[in-house]
């Protein structure tokens, strides 16, 4: 049982359940494992119990939990049903939901059935694969979770941002830790890119060994939960060795930001001496290293962003990029090292634009690059991210491909030393790490 009191508000996905109270589609909370989703679910049954409802009327399963780990779908409809309050609606909190064969039929009969209001957690995207799509034809709603923010990190690390006058008569940021010990803001930020956004790491401390062993056994738990067992569950046994599973995943946390074709793969991880020559039996064909990308791809552990031309004003099928769920996972997969910085931020970035609710692809001008074209609800941003602006031939490096954009939706560059100029013929140039504290 996850003890209440310890629990942080994580306001952005709390809002969006509440946003859906009380209505027809069943709430489908997904992301990783241990990126919080369990302690989400806690959260909205407080909010019930605080504005009235009876803790009686709401249901909590967890389904990883030795209670309820080998029940059977009848087993599960019988153990709600035995607990529904006559005439009052009912709050089912149904946590790592997959692990039950059947549970679609069950979740659609308890809509029929019941008068109730139905939450659910995922750490696999078979859990909205086209059959769960079938059985509920759109009546769902998904809340993609992801690892914390920085500025989620701030908070759940007990940090408080403090305004200070500068020498030179502006203002000058500080952070305060919970024992009032001082820190540069750049500081933090370093931390953050070091041990990486996974909320139970403000558990353990910013402490090395006690942070690597918590993402080791977030790593095994998806790796055989969510990836080698996941395939023997759905009858279908793809996913069988876990060498190989391990040395994709190392190719791809090594590789974020780069343009990869999965048929490159397997090749790449031959010249390097990881996989046999494709001559020799026993080779992984490019299908396999597809399945095995898949199968990382649906337990979010790696998201993928396919290109967009924007003068074709079409997605490419070709060199798209992947990026990890989280950065210090991508540490401890390959130690901690002060290599590929620009590609860190770049991670950064992706996974903080999609919590901002942006759909993200990577931008072709010509034969030349914009890291991020961002776009939600008619709003569209072009996004540039690198370490410096300060030297000239970066400078025009990162702006000539959006200089090449002719449309006037804003365009962007995050950097961590932006320069003196705040702009380029209307190009902003951004703080990396004020931009992320933006609300």
């Amino acid at each position: 049982m996850i003890n209440t009191r310890e629990l942080k508000k994580r306001d952005l996905y709390l809002n969006k359940l509440i946003a859906f109270q009380d209505t027809e589609p069943v709430k489908v909370v997904t992301g990783i494992r241990r990126c919080g989703k369990s302690s989400l679910l806690k959260l909205m049954a407080d909010h019930l119990k605080e504005n009235g409802i009876a803790e009686e009327q709401i249901i909590e399963m967890n389904f990883e939990s030795y209670a309820f780990q080998k029940m059977t779908a009848d087993e599960f409809y019988g153990y709600v049903k035995e607990r529904v309050l006559p005439d009052r609606r009912m709050y089912l909190f149904l946590d790592e939901l997959q692990r039950v064969a059947g549970w679609e039929d069950t979740v659609n009969a308890f809509r029929v059935d019941l008068d109730c209001d139905i939450y659910i957690t995922g750490s696999n995207a078979y859990l909205l694969s086209s059959e769960y799509s079938t059985y509920l034809s759109g009546r769902y709603v998904e809340i993609k979770m992801l690892p914390l923010s920085f500025r989620e990190f701030l908070s759940f690390h007990n940090f408080e941002i403090a305004e200070t006058k500068s020498a030179l008569g502006g203002t000058r940021i500080q952070v305060r830790d919970g024992n009032g010990e001082s820190y540069q803001l750049r500081e933090v930020f370093d931390a953050y890119l070091r041990f990486g956004g996974m909320p139970g790491i403000a558990d353990v401390g910013l402490e090395q060994e006690r942070a690597l062993t918590l993402l080791d056994g977030i790593y095994s738990t998806v790796v055989v939960r969510d990836i080698l067992e996941r395939e023997n569950r759905r009858g279908r046994v793809q996913i069988t060795d876990p060498v190989l599973l391990r040395k994709i995943i190392l190719f791809l946390a090594d590789n974020i930001g780069s343009s990869i074709s999965v048929s490159s793969i397997g090749n790449i991880l031959v010249n390097e001496g990881l996989l046999q020559d494709s001559r020799r039996k026993g080779t992984p064909s490019a299908h396999t290293v597809q399945q095995y990308v898949d199968a990382l791809l649906e337990s979010y552990f790696f998201y993928s962003v396919k290109r967009f031309d924007i003068k074709g004003k079409e997605f490419l099928r070709t060199l798209g990029k992947y990026y990890i769920v989280d950065i210090g996972l991508r540490n401890y997969l390959l130690g901690f090292r002060n290599r590929d910085s620009g590609h860190m931020l770049e991670n950064v970035v992706y996974f903080e634009l999609l919590c901002r609710g942006y759909d993200t692809a990577i931008g072709k001008v010509g034969n030349m690059e914009v890291d991020f074209i961002a776009s939600k609800a008619g709003e569209r941003l072009y996004v540039q991210v690198t370490e410096s602006m300060v030297s000239e031939e970066v400078r025009r490096r990162e702006l000539t491909p959006l200089q090449k954009i002719s449309d006037n939706y804003e365009k962007l560059v995050l950097s961590l030393e932006p320069g003196w100029d705040a702009s380029y013929e209307g190009i902003k140039s951004f703080n990396l790490i004020d931009w992320l504290l933006q609300k």
